[in-house]
């Protein structure tokens, strides 16, 4: 996945959880402003009405302590296991590895007491594979490129999505807008890939999943808890001129048609897939993370930004590739010293073909599933 100047900045700022279904998506933090928040949130149970367009859906269903869930129309809810740890094994060291996932049930409860256990007896923990942001600001002066950013989110030539959009497509947006966002005249001017991704985050809200992340304020817990050592594996990026960055970047127009149709695509179709996909993290079904189709939108996305003018003239193209090494360094060094280590990865990361895993094991690495 590759991220932009101007994307690190909105997303931190305004769209903290902006790429939080991407396959491999990194954790985006920043040293002046800090990390989006992680902690999962509660909802009343009238929130948990999904899109009637899912209860159409056909799933398999999947017996639990006795119980029919049907992963295509029900959120799970209550004390969930979540999926069974990776082992990567080089002798008499090992790595231990929790697949993470998002979105997940928003009134699930995780039951952390088996990888509680096994971060208590580790050595090192790595921490989530992403970027880092610096912008030498300081709090203060970080905070005064709000309005900025604010701003960056608009169409630099004034136009409405109306106005740029194909009828066709623009009367799916009114449809689904209308149905998740409700009447938003603003957001009729900001760019396609912002507002596809509001319209989107919107969507996952109101099915009854959360972005919220689950299992890392239990990992830092469990970390400072037993004073356990953390290593980053994210890269820095330091943005020097974060105002001109933005300046620039607010007068670009961006080729993000195709992030805006992919994403409504999305909606309209692959939730059920996705509350599925949620469910089987949730009670631990590998089989079911491994053949469950999976459309991702943000590709498109982020390649709207990669793109872009400034993107280019600041190099900041390869950053995926850059991630995956600092990772597989870090893992490395781990499995050369320590009796036990532990990480955590998207899933993604864990089941797809060439990814860290897989890198893994073609380097020789014993690798046992759960």
């Amino acid at each position: 996945m590759r991220y932009t100047l101007a994307i690190f900045l909105i997303a931190v700022v305004i769209f903290p959880q902006a790429f939080a279904q991407s396959p491999n998506r990194p954790s985006v933090t920043t040293a002046t402003i800090g990390p989006a928040s992680t902690d999962a949130k509660k909802a009343p149970a009238d929130k948990l009405a999904t899109d009637r367009a899912m209860t159409d859906k056909v799933m398999s269903e999947k017996v639990i302590d006795d119980k029919v869930i049907d992963l295509g129309t029900v959120v799970v809810t209550g004390a969930q296991p979540g999926p069974g740890l990776w082992k990567v094994v080089k002798g008499e060291h090992t790595l231990w590895i929790l697949g993470t996932q998002s979105p997940l049930p928003r009134q699930m409860e995780w039951d952390s007491a088996n990888v509680q256990r096994v971060i208590a007896e580790a050595q090192e923990v790595l921490g989530p594979n992403g970027i880092a942001v610096n912008t030498n600001q300081g709090m203060f002066r970080t905070l005064l490129l709000v309005p900025s950013l604010l701003k960056a989110r608009k169409n630099p030539d004034g136009k409405t999505l109306q106005e740029l959009l194909p009828p066709a497509q623009y009367a799916r947006w009114q449809t689904l807008k209308q149905r998740y966002i409700g009447r938003d005249r603003g957001i009729e001017k900001w760019r396609p890939v912002f507002a596809a991704l509001e319209l989107y985050n919107k969507a996952i809200e109101r099915s009854g999943m959360t972005q919220s992340g689950v299992v890392q304020p239990v990992v830092s817990a469990a970390i400072k808890q037993r004073k356990i050592k953390e290593t980053t594996t994210a890269i820095t990026v330091t943005i020097d001129n974060p105002k001109a960055a933005i300046k620039a970047f607010s007068a670009e127009s961006l080729d993000d048609l195709d992030c805006f149709n992919r994403t409504l695509d999305r909606i309209e179709g692959d939730l059920g897939t996705m509350i599925a996909r949620a469910n089987a993290w949730a009670v631990g079904d590998i089989e079911a993370l491994r053949t469950i189709p999976y459309r991702n939108q943000f590709t498109a996305c982020s390649a709207a930004f990669a793109e872009a003018d400034i993107a280019r003239k600041l190099g900041y193209q390869d950053l995926d590739k850059r991630m995956e090494r600092s990772w597989l360094a870090a893992a490395e060094a781990a499995l050369g010293k320590n009796a036990s280590t532990f990480a955590t990865l998207p899933i993604s990361q864990l089941l797809q073909p060439g990814a860290l895993l897989a890198q893994l094991r073609e380097k020789g690495y014993e690798v046992q599933e759960p």
